[in-house]
C-alpha cells in the first residue's frame, strides 16, 4: 500500500491495554484518560451499566504531542503526535476469555490495582497474560482517595514495596508504579470530581512508549471486536490491524463465514483515512453484511487464514497452575481470536533424547518434525511435581478441538481450565505454547494422524524356558503366537538374575523367541523354572 497524505502519517498509534481485578477502577481511569472514544468505548452493553463493570473489549484514545525519544522515527517521515489507544479488558472473572484476546493487540500493559485490596485472583492472572503477550508493563495503584490523609503516602509506599516483591520472578521486573484516583468519591460521586495523579500517569506512559515493530508488508490480518450497521452506508467492523495493511477498495475476507467483501471506506477514530497498517485501531465499512453474523472475529486478505479441526503445538506450563496437565483431559483453548474446548495429548522426546526447554525460546530448542518417534505422555511432566531442579523438557501437544478454529501460523496458544469455580483462589490459566501445524482435514485422523509417530513404553514379563548354549536361551509368554517377532528383533531385554540381552527371533510356531545373551558370564547357572525376564515394548499410543 502506498504511503497516504493523511493525518495517519504522522501519527503514532500505541495500543494499551488496561487490565485488572475487577473493580479496581479500570474503567474509570481509562475515562479519565480519554479525550476521543470510539464507537465500542466504555461498555456498549446496558448490563455493563447497570452493573458497573466491563464485559466487553471497550476502546477509547487520546493524543499527546509526540515526545522526543520517538520523534527519530528510522528514517520514516518523523511523527509529530502520539496516539494512544486504550484496550479496556473486562476484570470478571468468567470473562477471561475475552481479556486473552485483548491482550494480543497491545503494546503496553497497563495493571490497575486497587490500594486497599493490593493482587488479587483476577489481577495475578492478567499479569500472566501480560508476560505472555505484552514487553512493558505499568502498574496503577487506584483509589488512593480511600485511604485516610495522613496514612495515604506510606500506604502506598508499603504497597509498592509489595508490588516490587511480586514482580520480581517476572519479565516486568522493577516496573514502574504509580499512584492515582481515576474517580474520587467512587462511581456514584458527582462528575465536578478531579482525578488526582492523570496528569503524572500521562508522562509516565509517555517515557514508557516505544517504535513498535510495524510493517505494511504481507498479509492482511485484523482483530474485529464490534460490528455495526450505518443505516444508508453499510456496516461497520472496528478493529485492530494484527498484521499487514488494507486501504479502500481492497477485498478482505471474513474466514469464519467464508464470504468476501470490497472496502468502502476506513476511519481511524472518526477521522476518514485512505488505509491503514499494523498497529492500528480503525472502523472499515463494507456493504450488503448482516452485523449479527460476526460480533468477534478476525477479518483477513483472501484465502490466508486456515479452518483447523486439530493442531500440534509446543507445550509448556504456567507455573501457578496447581493441577496436573493430564492427556485426554479437555481445556478451553484461545487460539488466534476463539475460544474452543479441546482434547489434548501430551507426548515428548523418547527418555534418552529429553533436554530441558529454555527459559526463552532459542535456537537450541528441537524443532517439531514428523519424521522424528514421539513418547507417549499419561501427563505432562513437570520438574516442579518431581521436585527436580532446572527447566520442564520439551514437550509438545496434540490438540483435538470440538468445533473447528480459524486462526494464523504460529499464533500464540493459550490453555485455560475457565470452568474451575471463579470464586476459588487459584490460577486457570493452565499452559501456553505456538502453534506449530495444523490439521485441515475433517479426516484428519484417517487421512493425517497416522503420520505423528507416538508410542507408549510398556514392560511385560515372560519366563525363560531352557538354556541352549553359554550364551542363549530360549524365551515364552512375552508375545502371542500371531505375533510378528521380526518387529521385535533387537529388543532388549533383561533377566531377573541380572544378565542382559537382546531378541534374535522367533523359536517355533508359538510365539517362543531366542534371546543372545550379551558379556562376558556364561548362562549355565541359570535354573530354567526360577528365571523371568522382562522386555520394554515400543506400542503405537
Amino acid at each position: 500500500m502506498t504511503e497516504s497524505p493523511d493525518s495517519r502519517a504522522k501519527t503514532l498509534n500505541f495500543n494499551v491495554g488496561v487490565l485488572g481485578h475487577v473493580d479496581s477502577g479500570k474503567t474509570s481511569l481509562a475515562r479519565a484518560l480519554s479525550s476521543t472514544a470510539s464507537t465500542a468505548a466504555f461498555d456498549k452493553n446496558p448490563q455493563s451499566r447497570e452493573r458497573g463493570i466491563t464485559l466487553d473489549l471497550g476502546f477509547s484514545s487520546f493524543t499527546v504531542d509526540c515526545p522526543d525519544h520517538l520523534r527519530d522515527s528510522g528514517g520514516q517521515q518523523p511523527y509529530d503526535s502520539l496516539q494512544f489507544t486504550l484496550v479496556d479488558c473486562p476484570g470478571h472473572a468468567s470473562l477471561i476469555r475475552t481479556i486473552i484476546g485483548g491482550a494480543q493487540i497491545i503494546d503496553l500493559m497497563m495493571l490497575v490495582v486497587d490500594v486497599v485490596k493490593g493482587v488479587q485472583t483476577q489481577t495475578a492472572e492478567c499479569l500472566l497474560i501480560g508476560e505472555l503477550t505484552c514487553p512493558r508493563m505499568v502498574v496503577v495503584l487506584n483509589k488512593i482517595d480511600l485511604l485516610p490523609p495522613n496514612k495515604r503516602q506510606s500506604a502506598i509506599e508499603k504497597m509498592t514495596k509489595r508490588l516490587h516483591k511480586t514482580l520480581e520472578s517476572t519479565r516486568f521486573k522493577e516496573c514502574p508504579v504509580i499512584a492515582v484516583a481515576a474517580k474520587p468519591g467512587g462511581p456514584e460521586a458527582p462528575e465536578t470530581e478531579e482525578p488526582q495523579g492523570v496528569p503524572a500517569l500521562i508522562e509516565l506512559l509517555k517515557q514508557q512508549t516505544y517504535l513498535p515493530k510495524r510493517d505494511a508488508k504481507g498479509d492482511l490480518l485484523m482483530a474485529v471486536d464490534h460490528c455495526f450497521s450505518i443505516r444508508g452506508q453499510g456496516t461497520v467492523m472496528t478493529g485492530t490491524i494484527l498484521q499487514g495493511s488494507l486501504a479502500i477498495n481492497d477485498t478482505v475476507e471474513i474466514p469464519v463465514l467464508k464470504v468476501t467483501k470490497k472496502i468502502k471506506s476506513v476511519q481511524m477514530f472518526r477521522k476518514p483515512v485512505s488505509g491503514a497498517m499494523q498497529g492500528d485501531r480503525v472502523g472499515v465499512c463494507v456493504t450488503q453484511f448482516d452485523p449479527k453474523l460476526l460480533e468477534r472475529g478476525l477479518v483477513c486478505t483472501p484465502g490466508s487464514l486456515r479452518t483447523l479441526y486439530a493442531a500440534i503445538i509446543s507445550t509448556r506450563k504456567i507455573g501457578y497452575f496447581k493441577g496436573s496437565l493430564a492427556t485426554r483431559a479437555k481445556f478451553h483453548i484461545t487460539v488466534g481470536h476463539e475460544t474452543v474446548m479441546a482434547k489434548v495429548t501430551f507426548f515428548g522426546l523418547p527418555p534418552a533424547d529429553t533436554k530441558p526447554t529454555p527459559s526463552e525460546p532459542s535456537s537450541l530448542e528441537t524443532p517439531f518434525t514428523f519424521e522424528r518417534e514421539y513418547s507417549y505422555q499419561d501427563e505432562y511432566v513437570s520438574r516442579q511435581k518431581e521436585a527436580a531442579l532446572g527447566p520442564d523438557p520439551e514437550q509438545w501437544a496434540l490438540l483435538e478441538f470440538e468445533r473447528p478454529v480459524t486462526c494464523p501460523a504460529l499464533c500464540l496458544v493459550i490453555g485455560s481450565k475457565l470452568d474451575t469455580d471463579i470464586h476459588a483462589n487459584a490460577c486457570r490459566l493452565a499452559f501456553q505454547g505456538r502453534l506449530l501445524h495444523g490439521f485441515e482435514d475433517k479426516s484428519y485422523a484417517e487421512t493425517s494422524l497416522p503420520q505423528l509417530r507416538i508410542f507408549k513404553t510398556k514392560h511385560k514379563e515372560g519366563q525363560v524356558e531352557r538354556v541352549t548354549d553359554d550364551y542363549s536361551v530360549i524365551g515364552r509368554s512375552l508375545f502371542k503366537k500371531e505375533t510378528n517377532l521380526q518387529l521385535f528383533v533387537g529388543l532388549k531385554v533383561t533377566l531377573s538374575t541380572g544378565e542382559s540381552g537382546v531378541i534374535e527371533g522367533g523359536f517355533g510356531q508359538s510365539g517362543k523367541f531366542k534371546i543372545r545373551i550379551q558379556g562376558e558370564d556364561p548362562v549355565r547357572h541359570l535354573l530354567v523354572n526360577l528365571v523371568s525376564l522382562i522386555g520394554v515394548l515400543k506400542s503405537d499410543a
